[in-house]
C-alpha cells in the first residue's frame, strides 16, 4: 500500500469525531480497537481500518467504499436501480431517478447513499444523494444520485490489492 501519502494512525479527538460520524449516518459501530488510520490516496482522503480501506471523504463527508457496504452489513441509506440502469451506474454514470426501483426513505438530499441492482443486490457505488429518498422513487425525471465511487474505479482498484 505504497500508494498512499501521509498515512498515520489517527489521533483520539479525531478518531473520536470519526466513529461518531460514522454511527450517527450508518447506525455502524467500529470496534475501538481497531487500528484506524489516514492517509492520502491520490488527492482523496481515506480511512483505512485494519489495513482495509473502509471510508473515503469528499468535502467534509464520510462516505463507504464498496467492500465495506458488505463488511459492515450496510442496509441503510440503498437505492436500488432496474437492471437497465446498472450497466450505466457500474462505469460511473450519475443515477438518474427513472432508474430507481427503490429508496431507503429516510434518505434526505446530501447523504451519502450507496446504489444496488434490483436482482443481485450487489453494490454497484456509492454516491451523494441529490433527492430524498421518496422523491427519488417517485420522480420521473432528473438527476437523484450523484456518483462518486464505483466498481472499477481508483478508489475500487486499491481496495482490492
Amino acid at each position: 500500500m505504497s500508494q498512499f501519502k501521509n498515512r498515520h494512525v489517527l489521533k483520539k479527538k479525531e478518531l473520536r469525531a470519526i466513529l461518531e460520524d460514522i454511527k450517527t449516518k450508518f447506525n455502524i459501530e467500529i470496534d475501538k480497537k481497531s487500528k484506524i488510520e489516514e492517509a492520502d490516496f491520490e488527492g482523496v482522503k481515506v480511512i483505512i481500518i485494519d489495513d482495509k480501506v473502509d471510508f473515503f471523504v469528499k468535502g467534509e463527508k464520510i462516505f463507504f467504499t464498496l467492500p465495506a457496504i458488505e463488511k459492515y452489513k450496510l442496509r441503510s441509506n440503498k437505492v436500488i436501480v432496474d437492471m437497465g440502469a446498472v450497466k450505466f451506474v457500474s462505469n460511473g454514470a450519475d443515477v438518474m431517478a427513472p432508474g430507481i426501483i427503490k429508496a431507503d426513505r429516510n434518505i434526505k438530499a446530501g447523504d451519502s447513499v450507496w446504489i444496488c441492482d434490483e436482482k443481485y443486490n450487489k453494490p454497484l457505488a456509492v454516491g451523494e444523494a441529490l433527492m430524498d429518498g421518496k422523491t427519488m422513487e417517485n420522480s420521473s425525471s432528473g438527476k437523484a444520485v450523484k456518483t462518486l465511487h464505483y466498481v472499477g474505479d481508483r478508489i475500487w482498484k486499491i481496495c482490492h490489492t
